[in-house]
């Protein structure tokens, strides 16, 4: 206080103050401004719908999701409810209009776009992540295959990812419109809405590319430092071509065989945000490819008297791993496909934070006992380990139930990480322990931890007739039964075929770099540069 006021007896400071100042409060103004006309022009056009209404319309048809496709999947089309609300009795009150449908999908529209925007960004995060964690020599390879890789992804899922994903088809594979006449490849013949979401169809391509980049992206970060860039192109256009969009139809494809086969007693396979379709996958796809790979040149491993190689920058990796984190908020509240739901929106979003608040403080403390250290990498992989649980369950748990299981996950991402560091196989990132198991956990805790009160977003709110219960709540083991299929199924299926296609490009010889690069490091001997040539740089 003392040096503004001192600032303040200096004319060309005042001046300088007042003009930023009142900058700032003409700023708020016009806000407040533009907020106001908006609001006034809403309420307005509303009454205007309202009175020109043909009096005798029936209510606003509902449209339900199918329960195995709770959003951030594909939802399936679903049965339209059209029962008009009875007439207001003397003397009770009318019920609460629902929501106008001239502004529900524009409205739906823009936050699915919005939140695509919001996961597009997380590929900024995985980058800094894996750059931190990865050493000075590779950094820019790490850098640059971030960037390929979502090229890449963009045009494979334009071209028929997309179309394999979420068109109809079969229970394995879809490929375009439900009659089957025309095909959906390189974005042809598309609906204006996707299924029953009241969401445009472009929309819903934008938001599920950044998904299937996500899932491209979390492979690189188990075979870094000793990739080569070729080998990287080559399982790269079979992970965003072929594994996740096949796979990815089986749960998330309106006639996907884990979207329409209750497996136990009529509980049908979830997964709201992805915690099996996008984390198992990319994770398992890394676990594959960390194995063809085999570790890096010195990398020694606990059991053989040594451990982990150092990421290069921690502030690096810190501030990649909290992008994530704000990425999530796309991730996960996005994946409603409705605005309108403003409760369950909210729910989402609390749980996940909560649980990435718990996954990290848990890893913190699960591993402090062992070096009497507080680590701040493991920390990193345990709030993103509980990012990666709460994926799945996000919709259908409590508050308390995202800090138990995010918990959980932090503990898991740690015995992975030491299971791994036993079977000698070498992942810089750690992207199968927070990927891999912290996802298979996620899809398992949701037959644990759903409360039995919530069912599906809809395009103009939620529609808990049908709520999903875990066994705590009292839903008995028929949840939890149809998690493990589910996510056993994909895991396994996943794992095979990626063993197929790393040994694959291992035969071409592109696989793996040289001895003679790797020890050269990736920067130099595939880019010609090193990502900071002002320093001089060890080869460590």
């Amino acid at each position: 206080m003392k040096k503004f006021i001192q600032k303040m007896k200096d004319p060309a400071q005042r001046k300088l103050f007042y003009a930023i100042f009142g900058g700032k409060m003409l700023g708020v103004g016009l806000c407040f401004l533009v907020m106001m006309g908006v609001s006034s022009y809403l309420s307005s056009t509303s009454k205007v719908h309202a009175q020109t209404a043909p009096a005798a319309a029936p209510a606003m048809a509902t449209a339900t999701a199918a329960p195995a496709a709770a959003s951030g999947s594909a939802p399936a089309a679903a049965a339209a409810s059209g029962t008009a609300a009875p007439a207001a009795a003397s003397g009770t009150a009318a019920p609460a209009p629902a929501p106008d449908p001239l502004y529900a999908s524009p409205i739906n529209t823009m936050w699915v776009l919005v939140t695509a925007f919001l996961v597009f960004f997380m590929q900024a995060g995985f980058m800094f992540l894996e750059a931190g964690f990865a050493r000075t020599r590779e950094t820019v390879n790490v850098l640059l295959e971030g960037i390929v890789d979502t090229c890449l992804c963009g045009l494979l899922f334009y071209a028929w990812g997309f179309a394999w994903m979420f068109g109809h088809g079969n229970g394995l594979i879809g490929w375009g419109d439900a009659a089957g006449a025309h095909s959906w490849y390189f974005l042809q013949n598309l609906p204006d809405t996707y299924e029953s979401t009241g969401v445009a169809t472009l929309a819903i391509f934008l938001f599920q590319f950044a998904f299937a980049d996500t899932c491209s992206t979390i492979t690189s970060g188990a075979m870094l430092g000793r990739t080569g860039f070729w080998g990287d192109l080559y399982y790269s256009f079979g992970v965003s071509g072929f594994i996740y969009p096949i796979f990815g139809h089986w749960a998330w494809g309106p006639d996907g065989w884990l979207n329409n086969i209750p497996f136990w007693k009529a509980a049908p396979f979830h997964d709201f945000a992805g915690s099996t379709i996008v984390h198992t996958i990319g994770g398992t796809i890394a676990l594959a490819g960390a194995i063809a790979l085999g570790p890096r040149l010195g990398r020694k491993f606990k059991r053989d008297g040594g451990g982990p190689m150092p990421g290069h920058d921690m502030t690096v990796a810190s501030v990649g791993a909290i992008i994530l984190w704000f990425g999530w908020y796309g991730f996960n509240p996005g994946s409603t496909l409705s605005a309108m739901d403003i409760q369950g929106v909210a729910r989402v979003a609390v749980n996940t934070t909560l649980a990435a608040c718990a996954g990290g403080l848990a890893a913190l403390f699960f591993v402090y006992p062992r070096s009497k250290k507080w680590d701040c990498g493991a920390t990193l992989n345990g709030l993103l380990a509980g990012l990666v649980a709460i994926t799945c369950p996000c919709y259908w748990v409590s508050p308390t139930g995202a800090i138990a299981l995010g918990a959980v996950a932090g503990v898991v991402v740690i015995l992975a990480t030491d299971l791994l560091e036993y079977l000698r196989i070498d992942d810089p990132c750690g992207a199968w322990p927070v990927h891999g198991a912290a996802g298979m956990w996620g899809t398992y805790s949701l037959g644990l931890f759903a409360t039995g009160q919530f069912g599906a977003s809809t395009t103009t709110g939620a529609d808990n007739s049908a709520p999903v219960a875990g066994l705590f709540y009292g839903g008995g083991v028929n949840q939890l039964v149809a998690q493990i299929i589910g996510n056993t199924s994909i895991a396994v299926g996943v794992f095979v075929v990626s063993m197929i296609l790393m040994y694959a490009v291992k035969a071409t010889g592109t696989l793996r770099i040289s001895k003679e690069g790797e020890e050269e490091g990736l920067d130099i001997h595939e880019h010609g540069g090193l990502a900071y040539p002002e320093q001089v740089t060890r080869s460590n």
